[in-house]
Order: C-alpha cells, then sequence, then structure tokens
C-alpha cells in the first residue's frame, strides 16, 4: 500500500468531517486553544496549521462571528456561531446522518459478523 495516498486519502476524508465538528463545538464560545483541546478531548485532534485557516473561512463565509477580548491579561480571539450558523448546522448534521446512513448501508456487506472485515481477509492481513 503506498503510504502517502493513504494519508492524502485520509486528510480529504478528515477535512470535509472537520467542518461540521468545528460549527457543532462552536455551539458553546470558544478560542482557538481551547476549541482545539474540545475536539481533541473527543478524539479529533487538529494542528492550529488546519484549524486557524478553517475558522477564518468560516467566518468569512458568515457562518462564524468573533470577538477581541482580554482573558488572563491576554488578548485572545473568541468565536460562537452567528445567526447563519446555527441555521446552517442542523441542515448539515441532518446531511452528515443520511450520509452516514447510506455508508452503513453500503459498507455493511463487507462487514463480517466476528467483525473482521473481508477488505482485511482478502489482504491477507
Amino acid at each position: 500500500m503506498n503510504p502517502d495516498l493513504f494519508e492524502n486519502l485520509r486528510l480529504e476524508l478528515r477535512r470535509g468531517c472537520l467542518v461540521l465538528a468545528v460549527l457543532a463545538q462552536l455551539h458553546e464560545e470558544h478560542y482557538g486553544y481551547t476549541l482545539r483541546k474540545a475536539l481533541a478531548a473527543h478524539g479529533l485532534e487538529v494542528d492550529e496549521g488546519t484549524l486557524y485557516p478553517l475558522l477564518r473561512r468560516l467566518e468569512t463565509q458568515g457562518l462564524l462571528a468573533s470577538e477581541w477580548r482580554e482573558e488572563d491579561k491576554r488578548n485572545k480571539r473568541f468565536y460562537h456561531l452567528s445567526t447563519e450558523g446555527e441555521l446552517i448546522l442542523p441542515r448539515l448534521l441532518e446531511e452528515w446522518q443520511n450520509l452516514n446512513a447510506s455508508l452503513n448501508r453500503i459498507l455493511s456487506p463487507l462487514h463480517r459478523t466476528s467483525g473482521e472485515t473481508l477488505l482485511t481477509t482478502r489482504e491477507g492481513t
């Protein structure tokens, strides 16, 4: 297996999920560091170089609002869902649930009752 190909595909898959995760997490206000920690606490590690450009893009798209505030004698940018973000999030969640259900139906024939997959068996691992 080509490890570079796998890594590229893995990152592509994560990018789509990351938007939904960030929007869902920002139903409560966070600044970048606490957002990263909250995502990591749910098993989704995100590099700063990925998160901060995503936050800026989502704000430019009108899905987030932010404000600078001083906390612990440091200026921090706090993010939260905008009104548009609050309207879009439930629709994205519904779309995610529909996609997830479809993928589960597509992938279910690949799983055996023992938990092994046919793909693993075919590769001989």
